[in-house]
């Protein structure tokens, strides 16, 4: 994936030179960066670089839609999908890398050089993107050490212990209270989704301080200073804010085809202006490309598929719970996905799917995805122009970073763990966005929560539901987080939503695929013919008619039940388990904590 978003001078890119390490110094005596900040050109140049350092790095140098996680799998496992010893303490990386923070901290250091007319808006855009940083920093290990200068050789902060969560965090208050203030001195960016606005400040504070909340609440974190309800208020007012259409008028896109109009917003080329309050920007004339067709189209790429038991927490098209279905747990394809909420079929292939601009209808495609549930999220057009999109790190359509839809799942999940949630607030969040696809049935909170699903409850049903909630609003929380999951999906955020929820063993749930009865014909396409053939293991070549595809049971593709079942094709790969003890947290690389004995491991590592 090539991921640089912008052609830095090369003044500035000598001036920015460093190593990962975080206390890795820059030689002072020998470069001069002090004429980099003289004019507003030069300061928007050297900012460009942070997009590249932390908004493209953020799901560790994967893009979205290839995360891993009990949603989306692909042919071989993560190690962190397969948990346990798989899971390692690294010497160096791992996440533990300071250069975006020294750079934002050195263009602070000369703000009193800028032109007086651009400080406070670049010093908002830096403090943006240093509480973003630390947002990474914190989610992925918990505390951490806070720092806001250049370290010098003989800087007591070079050698300092973490810092507790909670002063991160107030500082992260800090920083991003400042940018929401200041960011509206540059009206005429005000909706422009490639760059930070007053909008893209809002949502991330929604964001952490959310994750924070939540974390807090239900890892049972209590820490001197503010309590998780603190959090999901800042949450709230953040959101509440962003909603009010008085930091940009963001809305969820339509074209008034619900029918596509979720998988086109995702597909399209430019980034929506109305829904995307930040994107990351990619081009083919720039050559900035990503790998979202390849991933879902060639074989070698990930083979990547939906796991049948998110396929199942998607609701039927006049909101019933699918789950109810008296025989559900048998349905073929053909009969799982109809009626059900638009989404699914515009995430994956179904019945009559083609590509975008075509018209040849294609099956769901088993020797590319090996769960039978092939996504379609962030596929775009085959061809532009004689470019072939479909190659290896040719796709150029943009990828989001914060969402319209997703504030509004961050509102009304605050205000449901917070207790205050309205049915009103429902309307126009959760009830929002199936309307957007289509959906004919709506959330009802008192229905919610006087019966709660069971598939979604993990007491209930610890092979698909989630742990750990209870109180009064069970079931709506439940039904928040089931919209979240299908909204948000293939967009980075599902792993950190586990980790919050005190949900990581949700990975050791099963990684199953498609439902088939026995060898046999299938139709994949809904066009009435064979696309797949099964033969029983070691029976006979049956006669496979034009255009499908033969497989072995037991030998090419693997099955529950031996000769029939549901998919089972990481049946081979171990998983040993998620440690609820250790692996909430990432560890510290023990080169850094050999350079600095006063940083201490995380728990169990």
């Amino acid at each position: 994936m090539k991921k640089l978003l912008y052609i830095i001078p090369l003044m500035c890119m000598v001036a920015l030179s460093s190593c990962d390490d975080a206390l890795d110094l820059e030689p002072k005596d020998k470069i001069k960066i002090e004429d980099a900040f003289t004019t507003e050109q030069q300061l928007e140049l050297f900012t460009k670089q942070f997009y590249e350092a932390i908004l493209v790095n953020a799901m560790d140098n994967n893009p979205c839609f290839e995360e891993q996680d009990d949603c989306k799998i692909n042919d071989v496992l993560s190690a962190v999908m397969k948990g346990g010893t798989y899971r390692n303490v690294p010497a160096s990386g791992g996440g533990w890398t300071w250069s975006p923070l020294r750079r934002i901290n050195t263009m602070l250091e000369y703000v009193d050089q800028w032109p007086k007319e651009n400080v406070e808006y670049y010093t908002a855009v830096c403090k943006f993107f240093r509480a973003y940083f630390y947002f990474q920093k914190v989610r992925r290990f918990g505390d951490v050490p806070w720092v806001d200068r250049q370290l010098d050789k003989g800087d007591p902060l070079l050698y300092a212990p973490r810092d507790s969560r909670e002063f991160i965090m107030t500082k992260m208050l800090e920083d991003i209270d400042y940018a929401i203030e200041h960011l509206n001195t540059k009206e005429k960016e005000k909706l422009i989704p490639y760059r930070i606005t007053q909008g893209a400040a809002l949502a991330l504070k929604s964001s952490f301080c959310l994750f924070e909340g939540t974390f807090r609440k239900y890892h049972g974190i209590s820490l001197e200073g503010h309590d998780w309800q603190y959090y999901l208020k800042q949450c709230v007012d953040a959101s509440e804010k962003l909603m009010s259409g008085k930091y940009g008028k963001y809305s969820l896109y339509t074209t008034n085809k619900p029918e596509e109009d979720y998988m086109m917003l995702f597909a399209e080329q430019d980034a929506n202006p109305d829904e995307f309050i930040l994107s990351v920007k990619y081009a083919q004339g720039a050559k900035v490309l990503h790998n979202a067709n390849a991933h879902t189209l060639v074989s070698t790429q990930g083979q990547p598929g939906y796991t049948r038991k998110f396929v199942c927490t998607y609701l039927m098209k006049n909101g019933k719970r699918f789950t109810d279905i008296p025989g559900w747990q048998q349905m073929q394809f053909g009969e799982e996905i109809k009626n059900r909420d638009p989404r699914l079929t515009q995430s994956i292939r179904g019945y009559g799917y083609h590509r975008i601009g075509a018209k040849t209808i294609l099956p769901a495609d088993l020797s590319i995805s090996l769960t039978g549930y092939h996504p379609i999220k962030f596929v775009g057009q085959s061809k532009m122009g004689s470019i072939n999109m479909d190659k290896n790190n040719m796709s150029s359509n943009d990828l989001p970073e914060f969402r319209y839809a997703e504030v509004l799942l961050n509102f009304a999940e605050a205000k449901a763990e917070l207790g205050t949630l309205t049915q009103t607030d429902i309307d126009k969040t959760v009830n929002a966005l199936r309307k957007r696809v289509g959906m004919t049935g709506t959330l009802k909170m008192t229905e919610a929560n006087s019966n709660p699903d069971p598939y979604l409850d993990g007491d209930i049903s610890p092979e698909s539901g989630y742990f750990n909630v209870t109180g009064d609003n069970k079931g709506v929380i439940l039904e928040i987080r089931r919209e979240r999951a299908i909204e948000l999906v293939q967009e980075g955020r599902r792993w950190y939503d586990l980790m919050r929820w005190k949900c990581g063993k949700m990975i050791d749930q099963p990684l199953l695929g498609q439902y088939f009865p026995g060898p046999g014909e299938y139709d994949l396409s809904g066009n009435g013919k064979a696309d797949v053939v099964f033969k029983a293991n070691g029976a006979a070549n049956p006669k496979v008619p034009a255009g499908a595809k033969l497989y072995e049971m037991g030998k090419d593709r693997f099955f529950t039940d031996g000769n029939s079942g549901y998919l089972d094709n990481h049946r081979g790969q171990t998983r040993q388990g998620f440690n609820e003890k250790r692996d909430y947290l990432y560890p510290i690389p023990t080169d850094e904590i050999s350079l600095n004995p006063n940083l201490e491991q995380n728990p169990g590592w």
